[in-house]
């Protein structure tokens, strides 16, 4: 008997197992399919992989675009046929328990060299879609002080400017 229900407990733990496995796998293609999109300027499929509600956080400390400003900033780039080329070289995936909901993390090579994105998926659909992402440069912790000086006057332009706002 106890064979049985331990016998049970491994075939249920092992679907549960390929199911998490599967989610990640279909996560990981969107993100990859996701980047290439955008390294062949392709709009619709880029665009078509985020929610229509979705959020692009970027480098610049302004650059908070929900999706339909960041499509509008974006579509000049791709109308070009050159946005940009992200390649992941690093990737971490978590899911919450009902396995329709995630973030991620990964380290991008890209043309402004190493930089780290996150960011939320979530499930539409059926269909795993971006929901937030927020790319940010890396930095060796050696050059901060460097990278400091060198964004100090318009950091603190941007600072009175925002302080005045709130």
């Amino acid at each position: 008997m106890k064979s049985s229900i331990l016998s049970l407990f491994l075939i249920v733990f092992s679907f549960g197992l390929k199911a998490q496995i599967n989610e990640e796998q279909a996560i990981v293609e969107l993100l990859d399919s996701w980047h290439l999109a955008a390294a062949n300027a392709d709009f619709d499929g880029y665009f078509g992989k985020m929610t229509s509600d979705a959020v692009f956080i970027g480098t610049d400390a302004i650059e908070n675009w929900q999706n339909k400003a960041f499509r509008e900033f974006s579509k000049p780039y791709f109308d070009r046929g050159k946005a940009w080329n992200f390649t992941s070289v690093e990737r971490n995936i978590y899911l919450n328990g009902s396995k329709n909901f995630g973030w991620f993390d990964e380290l991008l090579d890209t043309q402004m060299k190493l930089c780290r994105g996150s960011g939320v998926v979530k499930k539409e659909n059926g269909q795993w879609k971006i929901a937030h992402y927020v790319l940010s440069i890396a930095v060796p912790n050696d050059n901060v002080g460097e990278l400091i000086e060198l964004k100090k006057e318009k950091d603190s332009l941007l600072l009175l400017q925002l302080k005045q706002r709130y």
